[in-house]
């Protein structure tokens, strides 16, 4: 096969995020797993259970430290006569042409998120288990998906966003060079179920747009959060007013100066929209197709413009002279990541109510 026939085969490839599931006490996922392994023999197999069984009995016995004896004894009764290769799930990954043996769920739970407690306590972890966040926009979204998906804040992500993977996105995007052209949802769905296969993950390929965003917010179960990063100002705007009408908090981090706004439309739905910063805009299609510059003058009271740092002020003058955007950094990112997550945890635990804008600003904070 060519170069140029191998670059059509694979670009033609379906895209795809979801992992499968072969349970190997079902006598039918057997069969299938065996197929698919005879069909596909380039498939790379990780079966590191025996470690996980190991770390399993180290927590179930948290007072002391068990010999190596004690500990294959402990996991031999943990098996309780299940062969190891017949114990768990076997997960597979088509896109990476992997399968891994993992844990079920409740133990894979369990011990991914034992090093969080006490700082997220076990019914904690279980009451999280059954929220639901949407995340718009996977430029700066991306960080925040993957970091409510690490501390496991919720047990279902909706992701939404329209763009592919460029080059320049990659100095705050968390991905590889072979994902250049690949659509941001998927590559951040995918890491997502990489790390954590149990986490539900929907995507929307069109980005959100009035004729999904009812579905994004309420299908099979309202959002508990929506977490709103978008460039569009139309999107902006529409996501919040079907958030207020539907009751679901907004968090919205702007990553200048560590800058994040909630907005508790759950507790008061006639809070208004971006706490009364929004311009009144009738007709909203009018700024679907807004350049950057044009963006500016409605964004500026949106995004705190008045109070950004000086960098960024700069930044903005530049945009169609010496930049084509307004910049971001991932030192940024990742912070927005770190503040949306313990916002969106204590929204979900109800041990924060207020609406409000709030600064975390290193140039303040660390001088």
């Amino acid at each position: 096969m060519t170069l140029k026939e191998r670059i059509q085969e694979t670009q033609s490839a379906p895209i795809t995020y979801t992992p499968v599931f072969f349970y190997p006490d079902r006598a039918a996922d057997q069969a299938a797993l065996q197929q698919l392994l005879e069909a596909q023999p380039y498939i790379r197999v990780y079966d590191e259970l025996a470690g996980q069984l190991r770390e399993l009995v180290k927590i179930q016995h948290p007072t002391r430290r068990l010999s190596e004896a004690e500990t294959v004894t402990a996991v031999e009764a943990h098996l309780n006569g299940v062969p190891q290769d017949q114990y768990g799930v076997w997960v597979f990954y088509p896109w990476t042409a992997k399968l891994v043996h993992l844990l079920g769920k409740e133990e894979f739970i369990a011990l991914r998120t034992s090093r969080n407690m006490h700082k997220i306590t076990a019914a904690e972890r279980d009451a999280l288990q059954e929220k639901k966040i949407g995340v718009i926009g996977l430029s700066v979204g991306q960080t925040i998906a993957l970091t409510l998906a690490m501390e496991r804040v919720c047990g279902e992500l909706r992701l939404a966003d329209f763009d592919d993977v460029e080059l320049t996105n990659m100095n705050r995007l968390r991905t590889t060079v072979d994902n250049l052209g690949m659509p941001k949802v998927i590559v951040a769905a995918r890491e997502i179920v990489e790390m954590d296969p149990y986490i539900q993950v929907k995507v929307y390929l069109d980005g959100a747009t009035e004729a999904n965003l009812d579905d994004f917010l309420t299908g099979g179960g309202k959002l508990d959060i929506l977490v709103e990063e978008c460039d569009g100002v139309d999107v902006k705007i529409l996501s919040r007013q079907k958030a207020r009408k539907h009751r679901i908090p907004v968090v919205m981090d702007t990553n200048d100066r560590g800058m994040l706004d909630i907005e508790r439309f759950d507790l008061d739905p006639e809070y208004p929209l971006l706490h009364g910063l929004i311009p009144p805009i009738e007709d909203l299609g009018m700024l679907k197709h807004l350049s950057n510059e044009e963006k500016i003058p409605i964004l500026g009271p949106m995004a705190g413009m008045a109070d950004m740092s000086p960098r960024m002020k700069y930044s903005l003058g530049e945009i169609g002279k010496t930049i084509t955007t307004w910049p971001q950094l991932a030192s940024s990112v990742m912070l927005g990541g770190a503040l949306v997550t313990d916002t969106c945890r204590r929204i979900l635990l109800d041990q924060l109510k207020s609406s409000g804008r709030y600064y975390v600003d290193f140039d303040q904070l660390i001088q």
